[in-house]
């Protein structure tokens, strides 16, 4: 994968959009199941013992290794299989929105942990995920507050996304020290901090940090009768430790935050001298796959000859028909949408490799909504579920838009 690719190197206040009054985006570099433990539990207890609403979204082994650890504190903690749910990471978003509207309703604070990349990933499902990290810090920019770890098992990451890590993370847990990045800019920020910005904004992190570790030291033992399993009063006497320390200890995430920044750009290798930022991420170009087995132009007239190359493709490719049918409905979609709003034609390829077929669609239009199709519809609009359904039915969907036109790529494995 080439440099170009990446999300770029960036800049920008520990905060930025997000702050306190919405999303505190924070990623956790770990190595191996101990590692991942120390990522997850203390923060999962400190939740707890703030009386505050916790969802763990991970895989369904890291899920049984977090809840061995939590003991009967589990039952108190929501977990999702982010490999099913997760798989588009295009899903994950409303995934995160739902529990936290559920949270609004009945007035509570809620933090979560999502794993978004683990071992085996493919890499176009990768590349999603990244992107996936730094929308989160659009979507989720005004208030409620909330608190969102993402960890990260060093193992699994090549030298591209390790950098993108503390490219989408305004504060980075590192060998045990929380840095803020200083390469962090949510997408489309157009200049990068400058450092008496980046001080400031690192002095909030501390402050922000300090505040809440007072209130969850003081609600600590809510969460003791939960955090083991076993009885006794050697026990009772760890659990109690183990709670409080990690209430105090997660909150805090290290006031070293604001005199530890994480790596600079200037440290960057992969720099590029002279260029302060990169394109969106929306707007990057996606992986050239060769020839395609087929091309289809169309027009308001030739919907029907695109439903019709869809399925003999999906047939050929020995998809299914009930697949087949749900990709014929979602590229359906997005070329009714190229007709709409996107110039009023648009082309349709189809690849087949590594195990999926892809069917792409292009046109000259440019996307309005940076969020399309990861926000749920309102049920009482008539228009803005195409991309909805289409990341519903796909099994992977990568969207990119910029001045040269749109482009949708949908995956769906055989």
């Amino acid at each position: 994968m080439s440099r170009e690719s990446t999300l770029g190197p960036v800049r920008g206040p520990a905060l930025g959009p997000t702050g306190v009054g919405g999303i505190w985006h924070e990623a956790f570099l770990y190595h191996g199941d101990v590692g991942f433990l120390s990522a997850t539990r203390d923060f999962v207890l400190a939740g707890l013992a703030a009386d505050e609403d916790v969802l763990v979204a991970v895989t369904p082994p890291r899920m049984a290794l977090l809840r061995t650890a939590l003991g009967r504190a589990a039952r108190r903690v929501t977990f999702l299989d982010l490999a099913e749910v997760g798989r588009n990471p295009a899903r994950i978003i409303p995934a995160w929105q739902e529990f936290l509207d559920l949270g609004i309703e009945r007035g509570r604070t809620v933090r979560g942990i999502g794993e978004p990349l683990w071992s085996g990933r493919p890499v176009p499902e990768q590349r999603e995920c990244m992107l996936h990290e730094a929308l989160l810090n659009e979507a989720f920019a005004a208030p409620p507050a909330w608190r969102l770890r993402c960890p990260y098992e060093v193992a699994v990451l090549d030298s591209v996304t390790a950098d993108e890590v503390w490219q989408t993370h305004p504060v980075v847990v590192d060998g045990g020290l929380g840095r803020v990045s200083a390469r962090y800019r949510p997408p489309g920020e157009p200049a990068p901090a400058t450092s008496a910005t980046s001080a400031t904004s690192a002095t909030s992190v501390a402050a922000a940090v300090a505040a809440t570790s007072v209130a969850a030291a003081t609600s600590a033992a809510a969460a003791v009768a939960d955090a083991g399993a076993t009885s006794g009063a050697a026990t009772s006497v760890a659990a109690a430790a183990a709670v409080a320390t990690a209430a105090v200890a997660d909150a805090a995430v290290t006031v070293a935050a604001g005199v530890a920044p994480g790596p600079s750009r200037a440290a960057d290798p992969f720099a590029r001298p002279g260029v302060a930022t990169r394109p969106d991420p929306l707007g990057e170009s996606l992986p050239n796959l060769g020839q395609p087995r087929a091309e289809v132009a169309f027009g308001p007239d030739d919907l029907g000859l695109v439903r019709a190359a869809v399925t003999r493709a999906a047939l050929a490719d020995g998809l299914g028909e009930d697949r087949a049918g749900d990709l014929e409905l979602a590229v359906h979609e997005v070329a009714t949408n190229s007709v709409r709003h996107g110039g009023g034609r648009g082309v349709a390829r189809f690849w087949t490799g590594d195990g999926c077929l892809i069917c792409e669609v292009s046109d000259s239009g440019q996307l309005a909504d940076r969020l399309a199709g990861r926000r749920r519809p309102d049920l009482d609009l008539s228009g803005g579920r195409g991309l909805w359904l289409v990341n519903q039915l796909c099994d992977l969907v990568q969207l990119r838009s910029g001045r040269a036109g749109t482009t949708v790529r949908m995956f769906m494995y055989i």
